[in-house]
């Protein structure tokens, strides 16, 4: 068997993420780019890695009463039992001799010939025994914690935030296959032009219901291609295009992004600016390599004419610049994430309760500096990419109460939001349109 099978990459990808805490997207990206895999083992590489990591609390329930010392078991091993048992339960096409065969294969590479046997051993067991069934686990917070793959703490708080029907709909999406998606850049071509470009080979692709300049897919490998590496179009979820238009840009505006990389809403709300009469966005991130990295974007989508990034807290803004320096503000927070669960299912493991209250203080922090230098008249878009009250509602409603002479005002939206329940705010869940969740708060400087 050569070792570079999507199922042995699929492995080697779940035990790195396991110890070093990465995201599935980046450590896939690298892996396909490096490997070369054709479009057909991308894909599969890709269905199985997330589809392990969606699954995970599931696959360690459907493997529990066949592993004697699971505290013994070393992370690889575990993970070549999980992508096996993953192909067994959820993928239909896949032929139970083939996973076998490679699960012992990759099991004898990595390891050798016992750890071979042992795993060998245990799916002959569950083939034998059947599925444990989901329903002897009597408490039902458990129960949905278990069958859904998300952490007891996070399923409770979603049914006290939602309820129970709007819950169970969130939990059956999040672990669905999420939608490929990208943005036009309309400063270089148009939304027609690019979907008969690329229908040929992505065809079901179709325009977003939710983001005019978007196109959306089920699936494929959308981020490379001519048109991509020419700055046509770039990758971006569905509703975080929502974000730019909603700060009413325009042309001649100095914006700042207090929290910009790595560059997408940065070139996006570049399209409404012109040089020429004066428009700029002044981008910041902390880091020094992420600032690279939205320069490298706004280069490559042909916005860097308006683009200025630096390194800089977003706390520090006011010591940087003036009061009312800037037309429009957009704060896109740092965030638990929470609604990227369909994107970065690791996202879901390893937050805990108390994160959402830290980072509640973190994005007033943000806000609290930024807002003396907005102008008066100002728009500021506070925006994060979750799904929690506590860095939502609850951040904007304790800004208003301490900055009087800001109002909110509804979002501007280019397509209506049939789905959206937050009004004047948007909240989109991952089950409303099958993309991120996401929140957008629009703010307005008054005198």
């Amino acid at each position: 068997m050569p070792n570079k099978t999507p199922r042995y990459l699929a492995v080697e990808i779940l035990t790195a993420i396991a110890k070093q805490n990465s995201y599935s997207n980046l450590a896939l990206d690298q892996v396909i780019n490096k490997n070369r895999l054709n479009p057909q083992d991308a894909g599969f590489l890709t269905q199985l890695v997330y589809g392990v990591i969606q699954h995970e609390y599931t696959l360690d329930y459907y493997l529990a009463p066949f592993i004697q010392k699971p505290k013994k078991m070393d992370n690889w091993v575990r993970q070549v039992l999980r992508t096996a048992v993953y192909q067994q339960v959820y993928l239909d096409r896949v032929p139970e001799h083939a996973i076998f065969y490679e699960a012992t294969e990759i099991a004898k590479k990595m390891g050798h010939a016992g750890v071979s046997k042992l795993v060998t051993a245990i799916l002959r067991q569950l083939q034998r025994s059947g599925l444990p069934d989901l329903n002897a686990i009597a408490d039902p917070i458990e129960r949905l914690s278990v069958q859904y793959s998300v952490p007891q703490w996070l399923v409770a708080k979603l049914q006290a935030d939602l309820g129970d029907d709007k819950l169970e709909s969130l939990l059956a999406t999040i672990n669905q296959p999420a939608n490929a998606s990208l943005r036009v850049n309309t400063r270089v071509n148009t939304v027609d032009a690019i979907l008969a470009e690329l229908q040929p080979q992505f065809n079901d692709l179709q325009p977003s219901q939710i983001a005019k300049v978007g196109l959306v897919a089920q699936g494929g490998h959308l981020a490379s291609g001519a048109l991509f590496e020419a700055g046509d179009y770039t990758i971006q979820d569905e509703s975080s295009m929502l974000v730019a238009p909603s700060l009413d840009i325009q042309p001649g505006d100095q914006v700042l992004d207090a929290c910009a990389a790595p560059g997408g809403k940065t070139t996006h709300m570049a399209t409404y600016l012109d040089a020429q009469r004066g428009g700029q966005i002044t981008a910041l991130d902390i880091h020094d390599h992420k600032v690279r990295l939205i320069e490298q974007n706004a280069k490559r989508l042909h916005v860097e004419d308006v683009v200025s990034a630096q390194a800089l807290d977003a706390r520090k803004v006011g010591e940087q610049f003036g009061e009312a320096h800037f037309d429009k503000i957009l704060v896109d927070a740092p965030c638990s994430g929470l609604g990227l669960m369909r994107r970065k299912p690791e996202i879901k493991y390893s937050r805990q309760p108390a994160d959402l209250m830290n980072l509640q203080r973190i994005q007033l922090a943000i806000l609290d500096a930024v807002a003396p230098t907005l102008k008066v008249g100002g728009r500021l878009t506070y925006s994060t990419c979750t799904i929690v009250p506590e860095e939502n509602q609850q951040v904007v409603a304790a800004f208003v109460a301490n900055h009087p002479e800001f109002e909110i005002e509804p979002v501007p939206l280019e397509l209506p939001l049939a789905q959206n329940q937050a009004s004047p705010f948007v909240q989109i869940y991952p089950d409303d349109y099958q993309t991120d969740g996401f929140f957008i708060a629009c703010l307005k400087r008054r005198a």
